[in-house]
């Protein structure tokens, strides 16, 4: 892991406690760069580890925010303790959050797009629990926080967040929190896996596995990748059992999405009533999708108002439970715009699980 103080004197090192090999194995060896100055002042200060993912968006990322980092030291260094952490692949920045949190941190902060703010989030949790400071005098609680510098940032779209990363640092100037809802889905293995923005199951999910192959286009990737997942596509009939009720049949599913927040796939405002602190999901069905419907109807995926379409019905939801009927074994299943793998899968809200600076 790469962790660095930011306009920081003499600071103190320790070597963190180590997590379970299972979880952290790049992390037995590097040392958690954590406080400086006198230990009276230190204790007044707070720490904010910000989790970059600097290969994003085609290494923009890595680039504005190394434009960004004056104003932010400008704006944050007399209150906090700033640290900066690189990740290095897949899954790094889940085991930096673990492991900051585990430290006292106040708040770690996403610098990236949905994929490194997926994984921050799922950071937040360890074995389906909370993860939670190794001090437990601290009665604190990290926050979670957020600077869009990605390709879709559709997330910070539901918050009304423009993708500015000066008002994002001001925002963490000012720290306020709110409680925000994270649902988690579980397969037939029960390991739990956490997602902040939407989950979606069938043509959308493998639109999101094709469309990681073109992030080099930016936004238009999504749409390139719903037309190459369209070929070779079958709408398939669905077994759906919400919030522990009877099983109902949906026949010929195109995508079913399961929102948390509103937009997906590039500002794409698929959950239109979704809020990601009401306590429900938003669960969107489109059945019976042609080719021609996806061109002839993309306009109103975009805007919101693919209600008015005799094949798109909407529930809220506190859980469900999606099985494919085919036994095909070939329906995808993606959250965040990370693809999980392929159904069965169960899906809970957690109401309320973290504090974000908004």
């Amino acid at each position: 892991m790469v962790m660095n103080a930011i306009g920081m004197a003499k600071p103190s090192i320790f070597i963190a406690q180590q997590l379970p090999p299972s979880i952290a194995p790049d992390l037995s060896s590097n040392p958690y760069i954590h406080r400086s100055g006198s230990s009276s002042s230190s204790r007044r200060r707070r720490d904010l580890v910000f989790v970059v993912n600097p290969r994003g968006a085609n290494g923009w990322t890595g680039k504005e925010w190394k434009r960004l980092l004056p104003f932010l030291k400008s704006r944050l260094c007399s209150d906090y303790n700033i640290f900066e952490s690189l990740t290095a692949g897949p899954s790094h920045a889940i085991d930096i959050t673990r492991e900051a949190i585990r430290d006292g941190a106040d708040a770690v902060i996403a610098v990236g797009g949905d994929g490194t703010l997926h994984e921050v989030v799922n950071g937040f949790f360890w074995c389906g629990k909370p993860v939670s400071s190794q001090d437990q005098r601290d009665a604190h609680t990290t926050a979670l926080g957020l600077i869009p510098l990605g390709t879709g940032s559709d997330f910070a779209r539901t918050l009304g967040w423009r993708n500015d990363p000066h008002e994002a640092v001001e925002r963490i100037a000012k720290g306020l929190r709110s409680w925000i809802d994270v649902g988690v889905i579980t397969g037939d293995n029960g390991e739990p896996h956490h997602f902040i923005n939407i989950a979606d199951i069938h043509l959308s999910a493998k639109s999101g596995y094709y469309a990681s192959r073109y992030k080099r286009f930016g936004n238009l990737c999504y749409v390139i990748g719903t037309l190459q997942a369209f070929m070779g596509h079958c709408n398939q009939d669905l077994r759906i059992k919400i919030d522990d009720g009877d099983w109902e049949i949906y026949s010929q599913v195109t995508a079913l999405c399961i929102g948390n927040a509103k937009y997906f796939g590039g500002g794409m405002k698929i959950c239109p009533n979704a809020e990601p602190s009401s306590g429900n999901f938003e669960v969107v069905v489109l059945q019976d999708f042609k080719w021609y419907d996806f061109i002839l109807k993309l306009h109103r995926l975009y805007n919101g108002t693919h209600f008015s379409l005799k094949n798109v019905t909407s529930r809220r939801a506190h859980s469900i439970l999606v099985e494919e009927i085919s036994g095909c074994g070939i329906i995808h299943v993606q959250s965040d715009g990370e693809h999980l793998g392929f159904l069965p899968r169960k899906f809970c809200i957690l109401s309320g699980v973290i504090q974000m600076l908004t």
